[in-house]
């Protein structure tokens, strides 16, 4: 890829998964990918198990938080390529009208926020799901997206999330 892509990702509270692919992409993009996340109903806060799971993969995590997707959906905002729910809420809710129609696609990850338990097992689910997240755009990497049409984009993006065969 000679082009930067621009991609947000979206999760209804935008506190663990979208903030977790966000910083993934980043990192894993090396300039390739610029990542941003947002969310529909933002918690305010980012999810402590989040940032202690990216901190234990050696990923950056100063400066983040939790943010609307109406920062995003402004005339004059970032140009996006590319918008990935990581969560069904967020699917399944109407999104603004981006600028610039990006290539849309769903990775749906379980909410890792939601496991009760011992510590452990909070953070065995943190990394379950950055795992996921993180095969995810590693996929999306090796993409030949500047070879690609809007289309063929479009259904590679999906594709990446569907379960492989055994």
């Amino acid at each position: 890829m000679d082009k930067a892509y621009n991609i947000l990702f979206l999760c209804t509270g935008n506190s663990a998964r979208s903030i977790m692919a966000e910083v993934m992409a980043n990192h894993l993009g090396r300039g390739r990918l610029r990542a941003y996340s947002a969310g529909s109903h933002p918690n305010g806060q980012v999810n402590p198990w989040a940032v202690e799971t990216l901190r234990r993969a050696g990923m950056p995590t100063v400066g983040l938080r939790s943010k609307s997707w109406d920062e995003f959906a402004v005339p004059g905002g970032v140009p996006l390529d590319f918008i990935i729910t990581v969560c069904d809420n967020a699917a399944a809710e109407t999104c603004p009208v981006w600028p610039g129609m990006p290539t849309t696609a769903h990775w749906g990850v379980p909410d890792p926020a939601a496991v009760a338990g011992s510590d452990g097992e909070k953070l065995a689910a943190f990394r379950d799901a950055m795992t996921t997240l993180r095969r995810r755009i590693e996929l999306l990497l090796a993409l030949p997206l500047d070879k690609l049409d809007r289309l063929s984009i479009q259904e590679k993006l999906r594709q990446i999330a569907e379960p492989r065969p055994a």
